[in-house]
């Protein structure tokens, strides 16, 4: 028998690919789902996340599910509680893409703005064209200290650090047409 992560499923989406099934991804196919059906900030995608985790832990003893079992057990916690409506909005999506900042300036060149743009546009592109709805901008803080070669942070840093999210908010407005895409900077 194959031990698979935290005792929880691979996940085959509807495209075919099996995945690692990944609470965070979850929760932001829920958090999705509940602004689709109006609820903007929808406080129990943790813990409707936590409990179809459990199921799958639990009572699931298969090493693979399909998307389409798990988008039915999602659908029917969210009944029981009362949110059907979020479950009518609710697909299992792609799972979240980390995107790491870090590696972008090591790859551009400390002190390279321009390239490290230029890199962080290609890969806010390749995040966009996967159809993946969430993902993940990783260290933001080094990558600004990098960039400007600072060991401390400075009014400089602070400027750069807003470019940097604008730029990745004004690339993925413009690029996402026709499907959700949200990201989170950490």
């Amino acid at each position: 028998m194959i031990a698979l992560p935290n005792d929880l499923p691979l996940i085959r989406l509807h495209d075919g690919d099996a995945i690692p099934f990944e609470p965070e991804w979850l929760t932001c196919s829920l958090a999705r789902a509940a602004r689709r059906a109006g609820l903007v900030q929808w406080w129990l995608a943790p813990h409707v996340t936590a409990s179809v985790t459990e199921y799958l832990r639990a009572d699931h003893h298969s090493p693979v599910i399909d998307a389409t079992r798990l988008e039915q057990a999602v659908q029917s916690v969210l009944q029981v509680i009362g949110y059907a409506e979020v479950g009518r909005y609710f697909a299992v999506g792609r799972p979240v893409i980390a995107i790491s900042l870090v590696d972008l300036v090591r790859e551009a060149g400390a002190g390279y703005e321009l390239a490290f743009f230029r890199l962080l546009s290609r890969r806010l592109a390749e995040a966009i064209a996967s159809h993946t709805p969430h993902f993940q901008l990783i260290g933001l803080d080094l990558c600004v200290r990098l960039l400007s070669a600072r060991k401390s942070w400075s009014r400089e840093c602070s400027t750069l650090q807003s470019e940097i999210v604008l730029f990745a908010r004004q690339h993925t407005a413009c690029a996402s047409d026709g499907h959700d895409v949200t990201f989170s900077l950490t």
